[in-house]
């Protein structure tokens, strides 16, 4: 039986991952701001039970009728879990505690997770040299990109940290997970996931925070959580799971690494912040590790080679 070919990304994936980094880094702010007054579980529930209506709303307006199998569900549930209870709620906490720098850097893991996960797991996403050089290079330039400022907060509570990274093992594991659902289109994945997650998580925040006794969030709060829920996850699942149908889950998790460019990106255009060198070389590192493992640059320049 012949090896399963390895998954690769079109332009139109690298398009999608391009726009999905930049709705993604936005959350770090939006998420900054809304864990200032509420609390994490009472700001999960909030941001998957509004994205939950959203898309809910969405196939009604569309008259999607798609009826799903008890064990599709099931599947939906265990996503829910894996790519927004666990990782959403750590990060919330986390970011209770440490600047945005820091928990970029963490969040960096996930490919490192997901690759590991992936080879581990699956037939058609092995580990190979490229990818682990890679890693290394888009690891390398997201720490200069973030810069000795960002590195200055690690002093922050240990379990801040961990939690973040714990929130990047659960996204490694559910990228992987996720690709029993390329056969489903990624908008019923997407809907699917987040009503699973909000039924989970309303008794939760009830119960252990109490969220109908907290005070009423400032309006800046509630738009960076409609922001969150609307742009960030309805909207970004959507894409999330189109790229990871179409490019596979290592491919998908190298978003990690252009969320903290994006954040940068953001700041210059909108903040007024400049670029200094280190931001050039970082750049250009990601770059380096995207294109190292997607592969097809090497294997151009060894079939070039072949024909010499």
């Amino acid at each position: 039986m012949s090896k399963p070919a390895a998954k690769t990304m079109s332009p139109a994936s690298w398009v999608a991952l391009i726009v999905l980094s930049l709705v993604w880094g936005s959350s770090f702010l939006f998420g900054r701001i809304a864990v200032m007054e509420i609390p994490p579980l009472t700001l999960t529930l909030l941001r998957v039970g509004l994205a939950a209506i959203t898309l809910n709303v969405l196939l009604l307006v569309m008259q999607s009728r798609v009826t799903h199998t008890p064990g599709l569900w099931r599947d939906f549930t265990v996503m829910g879990l894996l790519n927004n209870i666990i990782p959403f709620t750590l990060i919330f906490y986390g970011q209770q505690e440490i600047g945005a720098g820091l928990a970029a850097i963490v969040n960096a893991m996930t490919p490192i997770w997901t690759v590991l996960i992936a080879h581990l797991t699956t037939a058609d996403e092995r580990f190979s040299r490229g990818k682990a050089i890679g890693i290394f290079l888009g690891f390398y330039g997201v720490a200069l990109l973030i810069g000795s400022a960002a590195l200055a907060g690690l002093e922050a509570s240990a379990w801040a940290q961990m939690a973040i990274l714990g929130a990047t093992i659960s996204y490694g594991v559910a990228s992987v997970f996720g690709r029993r659902f390329t056969d489903v289109p990624p908008i019923q994945t997407a809907r699917g996931q987040l009503t699973t997650s909000t039924v989970l998580m309303l008794p939760l925040a009830l119960f252990v925070e109490r969220s109908w006794t907290l005070a009423m969030p400032s309006l800046g709060v509630w738009a960076a959580v409609v922001a969150l829920a609307v742009l960030c996850t309805a909207f970004a699942y959507i894409l999330f799971f189109r790229i990871l149908a179409q490019a596979g889950a290592t491919n998908v998790a190298l978003v990690t690494f252009l969320i903290p460019p994006s954040a940068i990106l953001m700041g210059v255009l909108f903040l007024g912040e400049t670029l200094e060198l280190r931001h050039a070389i970082g750049f250009a590192l990601i770059l380096a590790g995207l294109i190292a493992i997607d592969g097809r640059a090497a294997q151009t320049f060894t079939a070039r080679r072949g024909v010499r």
